[in-house]
């Protein structure tokens, strides 16, 4: 297939482009004006293009540029930033979809969404929400289009959630004490980032997955917070002092914090006091990657944690 990455310098972006090149596929990446001289995201692309990827250039100020540019290709994944702490812009898709909807020629298109499913969070807090509510806006444009699609819910990143046993101010395991939600029995699921690049690029291009939303849900990294912080615990041979925290205390907390961190603060409240992640099954119209996928040998968290020791 000619697939199509938008958004290839970025975080989940460049392990697409990645999980395509060694999926076989001949890998299109954007190659945006706009970097100017971040020589970091350049340098990036240069190591695409060396690894067999094909530069395109293309602008969203420049909608003819992205009419070229998914003409050339078969799929097109997006990866643009939805969280508010790095870069919100996730509605600039709305030019690509109008640009998918000119050429004619895609067969599938994956917009941007890869955390909790937005079509389940009509009721989340401000101002988190409007980052569901603005991937639901795309998913209205898509579907107003006809254009054949896969929305993917990839859960929490291990990254940003794993590596810190789920504390918001730090991507590393805590040395001595650590804030437990509520009982901290609530079920989260933790993905590896390179295994959910994998899982996007083998969705976009089966017709078992097309027009559905596919949940990334591997078993064994179904666990909760307390038994996230028992593995580290057990790799680490250190017992942390747990303080639990009630989901109105957590809450009370947002009042003095900037919108990002509220917006933060909202979406931890929803995974790990209401356990949004979990609590529903996976029904009709709807696929789980590890069962359409079992060959993948996705990222246990006892392993991903042995890197912090």
């Amino acid at each position: 297939m000619k697939v199509l990455v938008v958004g290839g310098t970025g975080y989940l972006g460049k392990r697409i482009v990645k999980a395509s090149l060694l999926e076989g596929h001949q890998t299109y990446v954007v190659q945006r004006p706009e970097i100017g001289l971040d020589i970091e995201k350049l340098q990036l692309l240069l190591s695409f293009k060396r690894q067999g990827a094909v530069l395109v250039p293309a602008s969203f100020s420049d909608f003819q540029s992205l009419v070229d540019a998914v003409k050339r290709v078969d799929v097109v994944i997006s990866a643009m930033s939805g969280v508010h702490f790095r870069s919100h812009n996730l509605l600039l898709q709305l030019k690509l979809v109008e640009a998918i909807q000119v050429a004619g020629n895609v067969e599938r298109f994956l917009p941007s969404e890869y955390g909790i499913d937005p079509a389940r969070m009509r009721d989340a807090l401000e101002p988190g929400r409007e980052t569901f509510d603005q991937k639901m806006t795309i998913r209205k444009a898509i579907e107003d289009a006809n254009i054949p699609f896969t929305y993917v819910s990839a859960n929490c990143f291990a990254g940003y959630f794993a590596g810190s046993l789920s504390q918001m101010q730090s991507l590393v395991p805590p040395t001595h004490q650590v804030a437990l939600y509520g009982d901290g029995n609530v079920k989260v699921v933790y993905v590896d980032e390179d295994d959910i690049a994998t899982y996007i690029v083998k969705a976009a291009t089966d017709p078992r997955t097309m027009n559905k939303t596919v949940y990334i849900r591997p078993p064994d990294n179904i666990l909760s917070q307390r038994e996230l912080i028992q593995k580290w615990e057990a790799l680490s041979g250190k017992v942390l002092e747990k303080n639990s925290v009630s989901a109105q205390d957590f809450l009370a907390r947002m009042k003095d914090l900037d919108i990002a961190q509220q917006a933060g603060v909202g979406h931890f409240y929803h995974i790990f006091f209401e356990g949004c992640l979990t609590n529903f099954e996976i029904g009709e119209g709807e696929e789980e990657a590890s069962k359409l996928y079992p060959e993948v040998n996705y990222t246990r968290m006892d392993d991903y944690l042995k890197i912090f020791l």
